[in-house]
């Protein structure tokens, strides 16, 4: 179902159009043009409730008011990129940054504060594109983004990401939803949570990675065996150093999106389990260090630690790391961008 929201209006004037779509068991999932923003999903479960998993605003022009990129696709280029800089035929190319010297998630007018054109939806479907031309942001050349979310009979979210340039220009384009599977008002360290990764890579107190590559054994970084976010939370220096954890886990060669998972994740009361796929080599987790303030669905705010990321992506600061084991971020004109993750909600 298509709605525009005519009592409130987007930066650019006209009214914010919102998608919700329906599968047969009654799950519901919501998405908005501005930022082809990830709204909501609501899962039914086994004692009759109706759950929100994701984080979320009273209402789209909410959206506007907080940084924390809540369900939004971000891009050209998810995460940070070290001194909103890289090089292209052994020149310096400068971006706009927007985290101090650096760039966070596509700088200041990323694809999170777009208005996306809805290219065509069903009910359990919705695609969306964006073009962005040759300087946005710093970044070279023209793109055409697209991303499709599906919400299938088995209550999986299906997210594809597509993308064409004209110019060599690297490409890294993720969904930056909030996830709570007990529902709001309860502190998202309490979810259990598995990571099929035994790397990650450590970064500094702005989250620009400081070191190579690490293994997570003997650490609190370690997620192969689930276990709570706040058992190690804050154990060791390298989650100190953001307050929590914010840190991308280079995952197993043999996760991809449609048959072995990248992760899983436990609601504490044990009535919802999430499992993500992804095609992407890396996910960040964020276990929301910096959430507090940003405006909830009630009309309050949430506290931090309301919320936990888990954002499939090329490791941060690629651009500037040709030599880490994954593929190469750079898309070359006429190669295309092609990207897949799943979130899959299961009633227990």
């Amino acid at each position: 179902m298509l709605k525009p929201v005519d009592t409130q209006r987007a930066p650019d004037g006209s009214p914010f159009q919102l998608v919700t779509l329906k599968n047969p068991s009654g799950a519901t999932a919501t998405f908005m043009d501005w930022g082809a923003t990830w709204l909501s999903f609501v899962l039914p479960l086994s004692n009759g409730e109706q759950r929100e998993m994701l984080l979320g605003c009273q209402d789209p022009e909410s959206y506007l008011h907080q940084s924390a990129y809540l369900g939004a696709t971000v891009g050209r280029y998810a995460n940070r990129i070290a001194r909103a800089q890289f090089q292209i035929d052994c020149k310096p190319h400068l971006l706009v940054a927007n985290q101090g010297v650096h760039q966070l998630h596509g700088g200041p007018e990323g694809f999170h504060a777009r208005r996306w054109s809805i290219t065509s939806y069903s009910e359990q479907q919705v695609s969306f594109q964006l073009f962005s031309p040759d300087g946005d942001q710093g970044y070279p050349g023209d793109l055409t983004a697209e991303v499709q979310y599906v919400l299938t009979d088995d209550n999986r979210i299906e997210i594809n990401y597509k993308a064409q340039v004209d110019k060599l220009c690297p490409v890294n384009l993720t969904n930056h939803a909030y996830f709570n599977l007990d529902g709001e008002g309860h502190d998202a360290r309490q979810q259990k949570l598995q990571l099929f990764a035994e790397r990650f890579l450590p970064i500094d107190s702005d989250g620009i990675p400081c070191a190579d590559l690490t293994t997570v054994e003997n650490t609190g970084m370690d997620f192969r065996t689930p276990k709570t976010l706040a058992q190690d939370f804050l154990s060791d220096r390298d989650q100190q150093r953001v307050k929590g954890y914010d840190h991308a886990y280079l995952l197993f060669p043999t996760c991809n999106a449609n048959d072995n998972p990248a992760a899983h994740l436990w609601s504490a009361d044990q009535l919802v389990k999430m499992t993500v796929f992804t095609s992407a080599p890396a996910l960040q987790l964020y276990s929301g260090n910096f959430l507090n303030g940003t405006p909830n669905r009630s009309g309050g705010e949430y506290a931090n630690f309301s919320g936990v990321a888990l954002e499939s992506e090329f490791l941060p600061d690629s651009p500037n790391h040709g030599t880490w084991p994954q593929p190469s971020c750079w898309i070359k004109p006429g190669q295309g961008y092609h990207s897949s993750t799943v979130y899959q909600f299961f009633a227990l």
